[in-house]
């Protein structure tokens, strides 16, 4: 199967001591001679972490090293009493400058699992083999499985987030590796395996496999060249070949449905591949190198989000504890503290059990909500109360719609994607001198005006992003040319953002702005570029981009001169309960102000393809957290707003259609192209035929109608008509 979204952890690996008490033949990290890293060295690789926008760091050692005298006689000069109390202070280091410590040390005991509970977000140990016969461990007691499962187990019962996995080809057998994974199956604390391929490598002896690493890694990461060794098998390996990979993939999901499958992307070339059978994560690509591998660089984000995008496959970053642990139930409050300063975003949204039935009927009435009572809605969990939401935003819609659900023919004509506002939410907008960048020009735009009018639209909608050479004058000659061309369509066109812009390079106030547009052949205005209106989140999404009072004051303006608009909300990212519920604020009062919105539309975050998403961890929205939001919207409204419609090129036409029975009346536009939603990795397609909207309906057992943008009926569509 291939799937949409695949993970990393952007870190850096701090390897603090090499010294180990195993003799594991297959690795060339280890050494048994006194290896230290020095306090100073420690902060001068996290100073460089941090100034590099890490979020993780890999702290990677021997196993005990302070088991050789020259450990434990250089950790007693620096004060400490044994080597996990350095690696605690390493990791109090990165805390203190925001990054997340990922520790591997090894068998521990107990106690120090404990020790480093307080300072780290997640730890880790690899299982390797359940077999305890196998030559390449042979010298290496704490390699036998009962060791290495009884710390695991430890950390379980510590509630420690841990990750784990195998390694492949060190001469197990098939029969070997399914029954580590077995093994692994069942601990509620792991949230990751790795599934690790053997590479041979030579020994480094004199050398500094962190040093080779580094230069690996910042080479390849510069020129996207890299050659590295190929080096014979010993004896006692086993082959490994793609096909056994996959077969892995196949057992891990079978057996730990919920764990994340991480393969490592710098040991084959096959990683591609392994995504597409089923693989969710690609472990930690770390900035300086695998210290493990150290002629095997990790490829750098911005070439692993290439290679996957030839496949459709989105990158998206996690941090090295996965989000459904990040509860004071798991984390330290020292750690969560971190989490919850610097990483939000990446706290997965958890319902609360917080609206009272009287808070719904009084909203199923129309009557305003307070702050408190509107944000319980956002965040309502419970199944009972959610259905008692639908329902009573099924009975508001009914109420003020009716039965009839309604959509319009248009088309959309994005005219150029050059922009200069750079929100991290968008996938469109690019620099003027990306190789993506696009500017229709008058011929190809009235080709598809005539596209338009031979589809039977009734609409134009159009908006581009915010180009700096664009002045009023370029705005005004779209419109000229489209009624020239069509003078029948309605022109849907100009988002507040927009017209900000050409308010500000004419030095002219909205009002005179929009009336030109008006004289010009507009119609009406997307009230996009809403977002969420509150300068928290959009100082946190696009500080570049109109503060909420300019887009209040764009569309008053707007109302004011006659010119109709929508309004739109753009949900399920980083904004909170507390926000969604000011936007709400926001609009019902402008509504109660002006009359102007005809309807309100919610827009769910798509993440795939944009900054937002790819560096804060956000997944797409639910369908039943869409679903809940939408009645929630149509209640906050009350009797304001009579039109809800619901976005099928967001969440898919299966979703708006179920969404008519949760306050929705409308199905928006047949659009015929859309690359706002589809270049920010939206998959529900670009267009859909009358018949697609009508049959949607008619699945809801409802009536449809095809409408003017003011929602003035065309035709109608009886359920008669679908029999």
């Amino acid at each position: 199967m291939t799937r949409r979204r695949v993970t990393f952890s952007r870190n850096l690996t701090l390897s603090l001591s090499r010294t180990c008490r195993c003799h594991c033949k297959y690795c060339a990290f280890a050494t048994h001679r006194p290896h230290l890293h020095e306090p100073e060295e420690v902060e001068r690789l996290i100073d460089r972490a941090a100034r590099r926008q890490v979020k993780e760091l890999l702290v990677l050692t021997g196993e005990a090293p302070d088991h050789h005298p020259g450990v434990r006689e250089r950790l007693a000069a620096l004060g400490f009493d044994d080597f996990t109390g350095y690696v605690v202070w390493a990791c109090e280091r990165a805390l203190e400058r925001g990054l997340l410590p990922h520790t591997n040390l090894g068998v521990l005991s107990r106690e120090d699992l404990a020790r480093l509970r307080e300072v780290t977000a997640s730890q880790g140990l690899m299982l390797e083999s359940v077999n305890p016969d196998l030559v390449a461990h042979q010298g290496s007691p704490t390699k036998h499985p009962d060791e290495r499962l009884a710390t695991i187990a430890a950390a379980g019962e510590l509630r420690i987030p841990f990750t784990s996995g195998i390694l492949v080809g060190i001469g197990e057998s098939e029969a070997d590796r399914i029954a580590a994974l077995e093994a692994l199956a069942g601990f509620e604390h792991l949230q990751e395996v790795i599934l690790q391929n053997f590479v041979p490598h030579r020994r480094y002896y004199g050398e500094e496999p962190a040093d080779i690493a580094a230069d690996a890694a910042e080479a390849f990461w510069r020129t996207g060249l890299h050659d590295g060794p190929v080096h014979g098998a010993p004896a006692w390996a086993t082959p490994v070949g793609i096909e056994d990979m996959k077969r892995l993939i196949a057992e891990a999901r079978r057996l730990m449905p919920g764990v994340g499958i991480q393969v490592p992307p710098n040991l084959a070339d096959w990683w591609p591949e392994l995504v597409a059978a089923g693989a969710t994560d690609l472990g930690g690509l770390s900035a300086n190198g695998d210290h493990i591998s150290p002629e095997h660089p990790f490829p750098s984000p911005h070439q692993v989000r290439k290679r996957l995008a030839q496949d459709g496959v989105a990158l998206a970053e996690r941090l090295c504890v996965y989000g459904r642990f990040i509860d004071p139930e798991w984390i330290a409050p020292r750690v969560l503290g971190v989490i919850r300063d610097r990483y939000r975003a990446f706290i997965p949204r958890r319902g609360t059990a917080g609206t009272a039935p009287a808070t719904i009927e009084r909203a199923r009435n129309g009557q305003a909500l307070a702050p408190g009572e509107l944000a319980a809605l956002f965040a309502e969990s419970r199944p009972e109360v959610i259905e008692d939401m639908r329902q009573a935003a099924d009975e508001l819609r009914a109420e003020l719609a009716g039965e009839t659900v309604t959509f319009v023919v248009n088309r959309n004509i994005n005219v150029s994607n050059v922009c200069i506002v750079g929100c991290a939410f968008c996938g469109f907008g690019v620099g003027r001198r990306s190789p993506d960048a696009y500017e229709h020009d008058r011929e190809e735009f009235v080709r598809r005006v005539h596209d338009a009018v031979a589809f039977g639209a009734t609409e134009i909608c159009m908006q581009s992003g915010i180009h700096p050479d664009w002045r009023l004058e370029d705005y005004l000659g779209w419109l000229r040319l489209a009624k020239e061309t069509a003078p029948e369509l309605h022109l849907h066109a100009y988002s507040p953002m927009e017209i900000a812009h050409m308010c500000d390079t004419e030095a002219l106030p909205p009002a005179e702005v929009l009336a030109r547009l008006s004289d010009a052949g507009l119609d009406s205005v997307p009230g996009t570029a809403a977002e969420v209106l509150d300068d928290g989140v959009r100082a946190r999404i696009s500080p570049n981009k109109l503060p909420v009072a300019r887009w209040v004051e764009i569309i008053e303006a707007a109302h004011g001169v006659g010119l109709r608009s929508t309004v739109t909300v753009m949900f399920g990212h980083i904004e909170t309960p507390e926000e969604l519920a000011e936007h709400m604020r926001v609009v019902r009062a402008l509504q109660e102000r002006t009359g102007g919105f005809t309807e309100f539309v919610p827009l769910s975050f798509i993440p795939f393809h944009t900054q937002l998403g790819r560096t804060h961890g956000i997944e797409e929205i639910g369908r039943e957290e869409n679903l809940k939001h939408t009645a929630a919207f149509r209640l906050a409204l009350g009797r304001t707003i009579q039109n809800v419609q619901a976005s099928w090129v967001k969440m898919g036409l299966d979703s708006a259609t179920e969404a008519l029975r949760w306050g929705v009346n409308d199905l928006g536009g047949t659009l015929m192209e859309e690359s706002i939603s589809r270049m920010a990795g939206s998959y529900h397609g670009v267009r859909l035929e009358p018949d697609d909207l009508v049959g949607a309906a008619h699945r809801a057992g409802r009536p449809a109608a095809e409408r003017t943008t003011l929602y003035g009926i065309l035709r109608r569509y009886e359920l008669a008509a679908a029999v």
